[in-house]
């Protein structure tokens, strides 16, 4: 693959990506949130690992945190990873993590929000929220809120600071956000495959209006690294066999979608993370390694005041303001 222009398609790996731009991703920080070793974000960190100067991973699970960090070292042993504890279930945990972040001596360049809920039964987390939305975009938009000085901070005419939100097709699979549903959860309401696709929505939202209102200082991209069968948890497995994305017997089902491997849906994710030629687009949604058409993107979330209302709203579920100082 020649790093001149390479072409990328639905059959690229994150590796490939990663080599094609070896030189944009040489000396950078990279955070991946959610780093388990079937998941995603390891397949990302995994390609990234071998040329950036710092790949930070993240987990609530010190044993599943540790397992990661130790595959990363045994293949590539000059690596530079730092395990990092984060659950995105509690904004104590968020702010106590940013904050380790925030002191760390080397500056921050990439911020890949990956960490996903299970989709299961109704449940709200400790702030009264339905927990796939909580954990999926307002504890993401939290921490990229507390790191958004640090990252700011790495910008330089040559290199503009980045912020992915890993999002879905399913974000066009349905009318728009409920709001008053995100506001004041109803278990009546409930379906767990249709809380994820809210929640993906705000993810491209919020990729939109963060690049808005950074005036481009940050770019932010939110993507469909395609659909993976990573089968770790089995209240989303269960889910997912309800509405026959899984067959009966709990495996992907072929007649559905087109299924990726996970190494090939890392490289959606690191082609948003370091493409050079992506640079200046912020706001924009990846498909297969390169910027969808608006016909992939929901009519919903390409409505700029949607966009606004969301940051908005997340902004009072807080209780406090996102400023780019």
């Amino acid at each position: 693959m020649s790093s001149a222009d390479p072409v990328f398609t639905e059959k690229t790996t994150a590796a490939e990506v990663a080599e094609a731009f070896a030189e944009q991703v040489k000396g950078k920080t990279v955070l991946i949130t959610g780093t388990s070793v079937k998941g995603l974000g390891f397949a990302t960190a995994r390609a990234l690992a071998k040329n950036a100067g710092l790949v930070i991973i993240t987990g609530r699970n010190p044993t599943k945190l540790k397992e990661s960090k130790d595959a990363l070292k045994a293949e590539f042993p000059q690596a530079n990873i730092r395990p990092l504890a984060l659950d995105l279930a509690s904004r104590a945990s968020v702010r106590k993590a940013a904050a380790e972040v925030n002191a760390y001596a080397e500056p921050l360049h990439i911020l890949i929000n990956n960490a996903i809920a299970p989709m299961g039964p109704f449940t709200l987390d400790e702030d009264n929220l339905e927990v796939q939305f909580s954990l999926d975009h307002v504890n993401p938009f939290l921490f990229t809120k507390l790191l958004t000085p640090k990252l700011l901070a790495s910008s330089t005419p040559a290199f503009t600071p980045r912020v992915l939100f890993i999002s879905s097709m399913g974000h066009a699979m349905i009318p728009g956000l409920d709001w008053d549903h995100l506001v004041h959860p109803d278990a009546a309401k409930h379906d767990p495959v249709g809380a994820y696709c809210q929640s993906k929505l705000a993810n491209v939202l919020a990729a939109k209006e963060l690049t808005r209102r950074s005036k481009g200082r940050i770019q932010s991209f939110s993507l469909h690294p395609g659909t993976i069968a990573t089968g770790e948890d089995p209240t989303t497995v269960a889910s997912l066999m309800e509405k026959g994305i899984y067959t009966a017997e709990g495996k992907p089902n072929l007649e559905v979608a087109k299924w990726k491997t996970r190494d090939e849906g890392g490289a959606t994710i690191v082609a948003a993370a370091i493409d050079p030629r992506i640079e200046g687009k912020g706001g924009a949604y990846l498909v297969d390694s390169v910027i969808a058409g608006d016909d992939q993107v929901s009519p919903f979330a390409l409505e700029p005041a949607n966009a606004k209302k969301l940051w908005d709203l997340t902004e009072e579920l807080l209780g406090e303001k996102f400023t780019f100082e």
